[in-house]
């Protein structure tokens, strides 16, 4: 049973946490050309739980990774909590992901001689929080997300499942108003997958809004809305 969260960063006013109009993204240029993303419209609304699907190729990635802050649209508008990002500074866009985003991937991207609390505080140390409430907050994260007793243990210690636990505390520690998740399942079994996707369905219900990759349709199920990625363009069913 996971602990009651503790409070979020909401959007601004009545501001979507992530809105994209009219975003486009090319690569190269003449024959060379390649629309990534053509004149995307998509809005991610406070308490979402969205899952994201599509071919190789079709977009999805390019979408997540300006969502994510990671690149920048060549034409459009992405607002993320009620901030217009395309056009800050490096050091800006850096702060405005660290305090409103988390990162959850297929690989776990833990550092192999951090003990388990060491890794879920790292976020919090770029974002200038004292030590003692880092070691607070992270204690607290693992707890919530069923890992009381593995707050010492190294990632080799832990199963991948345990990883993934150990990778979303680490992802919510900063108390995101956006939670994105890229194939979060796709290195764990059936039976991991259930329990972390089971995680999701919580941190949802307690007010996270998520954002979910995935390949395959029961991962996709357990969302409120899907969305399916074709030619650079979004359609939802």
């Amino acid at each position: 049973m996971l602990s009651a969260p503790e409070p979020l960063i909401r959007a601004t006013g009545d501001a979507p946490v992530a809105q994209l109009s009219d975003v486009s993204k090319v690569y190269g240029s003449g024959e060379a050309t390649v629309r990534a993303l053509d004149h995307l419209d998509l809005t991610v609304a406070q308490g979402d739980y969205l899952a994201v699907m599509g071919a190789s190729g079709s977009g999805k990635s390019t979408a997540m990774n300006i969502l994510g802050c990671l690149d920048r649209p060549t034409s459009g508008c992405y607002r993320l909590n009620g901030v217009p990002v395309e056009h800050l500074e490096d050091d800006a866009l850096a702060d405005l992901r660290n305090q409103n985003l988390g990162f959850v991937f297929q690989q776990f991207h833990l550092l192999p001689h951090l003990s388990a609390l060491e890794n879920v505080a790292l976020p919090m140390i770029y974002a200038g929080v004292a030590p003692a409430e880092r070691r607070r907050r992270a204690a607290e994260a693992l707890d919530r997300v069923g890992l009381a007793d593995r707050h010492s243990n190294r990632p080799n210690q832990l199963s991948g499942g345990q990883q993934q636990r150990v990778a979303i505390a680490r992802a919510i520690i900063n108390r995101p108003a956006l939670l994105l998740a890229d194939e979060p399942t796709g290195a764990l079994d059936s039976r991991t997958t259930r329990d972390v996707l089971a995680l999701f369905d919580d941190l949802h219900r307690q007010g996270i809004t998520l954002v979910l990759v995935t390949h395959e349709d029961d991962v996709a199920e357990r969302a409120q809305r899907v969305i399916h990625f074709r030619d650079g363009r979004a359609l939802e069913r």
